[in-house]
């Protein structure tokens, strides 16, 4: 599939048409909005989205729309002339070649200042480490080379300013005409100093009108890259606002006309199972499918984002594969051997040393409610049934198995006889199953969870 030529018309699951026509709104109206910031987590859909976003503006051809992958770019270091290369593509050859004279000039001026300041810093850093006797004589050498270097990037100084008027002029001359956005994507990725080096080649460099920016990215990574080159005594959120005029967070959830708001990975979930020609006989999207109501709970617990639901779904294939004669998670096999091996499955993706423990049968029964989400099991026992009984119900079954109990479950797992035989009978026998045998629940994860590492010997 090819993410760049999606659009929402052949895609929208997550109903963010809409958010991208107000983007767009946004873009061209009489608003310093530049840099805008489209925030999210890791695994939201922001790179998809943003192309969708360009994929839509670009039927009105009112804009230059360029997209860059910051990422790709980190290796150059050079985030001036990963830009500028990026703006020469999209211009017609007519304007190429004077746009690239204006230029040259301020690119050299930034590649010349940095290869001195290093020359400068390797002299000075030789001199601290030479010994006194000779150090007197190697200073002089090496003071003459730093004033030389200092001269020289002061005379460059004096030029800046010209050559930075030049490329604004010459980058407004064709903004005049036709507008420019830069998508920058993946901002997050990049190594700490070149995305602060990006953020500030962006304020002081392209502060041009009818030059904006969309930055597609997660904020509280690039706060973390902005302490990491000031240090955290910086306030890096006070940092971000010099350079970002606006940011907003795509939504997690879709809202749904006459029911309750639901997880846009949920909806994510459904749509790859349907898709998969491996998973879609289980009929794990169906809504009514209990499986899919299980499923649910789980992406919901742990909030999982879109890229983890790829995840998720991916390691669901692998296993339906490896265990395909007993088509282990079709909708006709027991709940009491598919539920727990659905749970595998989410372990071994996103609780790796859970798992681990599991199959070395040495199981902490706090860190194991943890992964549902349980703090306090106590507060389930008198508990009504809900939509998510099913989940709990597996919790408390793999707790309750578990080789040691913390402190914090220790009462209602060793009291006898436990009262969490009554709570599993109470919610079975309302569902109409049979209540597992003792010590299966764990026993089924544990197979499940060899055999995703390609063992049949748990």
């Amino acid at each position: 599939m090819d993410i760049t030529a999606l659009t929402f018309d052949e895609r929208d699951e997550f109903k963010r048409k809409s958010i991208a026509e107000k983007v767009m709104s946004l873009l061209q109206a009489d608003i310093d909005i530049s840099p805008i910031v489209i925030d999210g987590s890791w695994g939201t859909g922001k790179t998809e989205f943003c192309h969708k976003l360009i994929n839509l503006m670009s039927d009105n051809n009112t804009h230059h729309l360029i997209y860059i992958d910051a990422f790709k770019a980190d290796h150059a270091n050079e985030p001036l002339m990963t830009l500028l290369a990026e703006i020469i593509k999209v211009l017609p050859d007519v304007n190429k070649q004077g746009f690239m004279k204006k230029a040259l000039p301020a690119v050299r001026y930034g590649l010349k200042t940095i290869a001195k300041a290093g020359v400068s810093h390797l002299l000075r850093q030789d001199v601290v480490n030479v010994a006194d006797d000779f150090d007197k004589e190697l200073q002089k050498t090496a003071d003459k080379a730093i004033d030389a270097t200092i001269e020289s990037v002061l005379k460059d100084h004096v030029k800046a300013d010209q050559n930075l008027n030049a490329l604004q002029t010459a980058l407004a001359e064709i903004a005049a005409n036709k507008p420019i956005i830069l998508f920058v994507d993946e901002l997050d990725r990049c190594r700490p100093n070149f995305a602060v080096d990006m953020l500030e080649i962006i304020k002081h460099t392209f502060d041009v009108e009818g030059v904006s920016f969309v930055l597609i990215t997660n904020t509280q990574q690039l706060k973390a890259a902005v302490n990491h080159c000031y240090g955290d005594a910086v306030d890096a959120q006070r940092y971000l606002d010099k350079f970002l005029k606006f940011s907003f967070a795509l939504p997690e959830a879709l809202s749904q006309i006459g029911s309750d708001k639901d997880l846009a990975s949920v909806k994510y979930f459904t749509h790859l199972i349907r898709q998969s020609s491996i998973l879609a006989p289980t009929e794990l999207y169906q809504e009514r499918d209990t499986g899919f109501k299980f499923v649910k709970s789980l992406i919901t617990v742990r909030a999982l984002s879109l890229r983890e639901v790829e995840t998720f779904v991916r390691h669901l294939e692998i296993y339906q594969t490896l265990n395909s004669e007993s088509d282990a998670l079709g909708r006709q096999v027991d709940y009491v051997y598919r539920f727990p091996c659905l749970v595998a499955v989410y372990f071994h993706c996103f609780f790796p040393s859970v798992a681990r423990s599991i199959l070395r049968k040495n199981i902490d029964s706090a860190q194991l409610a943890g992964c549902f989400g349980i703090n306090d099991m106590s507060q389930l026992v008198n508990e009504t049934p809900r939509s998510d009984s099913v989940l709990k119900v597996i919790a408390m079954m793999l707790v309750w198995d578990c080789d040691r109990a913390s402190s914090l479950f220790a009462g209602p797992v060793e009291q006898e006889p436990s009262p969490w035989v009554k709570v599993f009978h109470s919610y079975f026998s309302q569902s109409h199953w049979g209540m597992p045998d003792e010590g299966g629940c764990v026993e089924i994860v544990a197979q499940a969870l060899s055999a995703l590492n390609l063992n049949n010997n748990p």
